[in-house]
């Protein structure tokens, strides 16, 4: 569980384990620090979230209907001039939620999939093992996150929502609880593949580093 720790950031480690921590890290501190760091890379980045998921709307929009937006930087002025500097950070919460969600996810089931596959007979530490315990840590952190991450794009994508709360529960009532897995399909292809490449470079940074 080691290697994949070392994705978080070494202040946070640090932080929650000390410097001069030697040993395997506990998996509750792998899950703490993958919600910290998750919570903080997404505090930063969601203008950018924002945008992206504001512009992917306007793809959706029948063909005659205008277009807010002529691109990404005139996103992020219009944005700011109509809505305030604020609405950069609209739906942060769930933002959070979800991308510190998926995080744990992803590190606390991967090496617990790669075990239980290397359980069954014929498997061994191979590149296919780990392609198979990224694409299952990734579709465990799909099938967890993605009701939040559900409302956090609802949320950015039509300002009229309240709250959080609000959004969910105006999506559960109208559409039902499936709703909340539309496009589950494209995002675990989407974050298995990223898994898939993260863990196996870690897995080979791995072994070239320990000899």
């Amino acid at each position: 569980m080691a290697c994949t720790y070392e994705l978080q950031n070494g202040q946070v480690k640090t932080f929650l384990v000390g410097s001069a921590f030697v040993g395997e890290v506990p998996l509750y501190h792998m899950i703490l620090a993958a919600l910290l760091t998750g919570a903080l890379a997404i505090t930063v980045a969601n203008p950018t979230d924002l945008v992206k998921v504001r512009l992917q709307a306007e793809g959706q929009l029948p063909p005659g209907v205008p277009k807010r937006y002529s691109g990404a930087m005139d996103a992020y002025s219009t944005i700011v001039r109509q809505e305030g500097l604020g609405a950069l950070w609209t739906g942060l919460g769930p933002n959070i939620a979800r991308n510190a969600i998926i995080n744990a996810a992803e590190l606390a089931s991967y090496d617990q999939v790669k075990m239980t596959i290397l359980k069954i007979p014929g498997f061994t530490d191979s590149a296919f093992t780990h392609l198979l315990a990224g694409l299952g840590a990734g579709l465990f952190a799909v099938f967890i996150g993605s009701p939040v991450d559900v409302v956090k794009s609802r949320m950015m994508g039509d300002s009229t929502y309240k709250s959080t709360f609000d959004c969910f529960l105006k999506t559960s009532f109208n559409e039902g609880f499936l709703a909340f897995y539309k496009g589950f399909i494209p995002n675990f292809g989407r974050v298995g593949a990223w898994n898939v490449i993260m863990f196996l470079t870690l897995e080979q940074a791995k072994k070239f580093f320990s000899g």
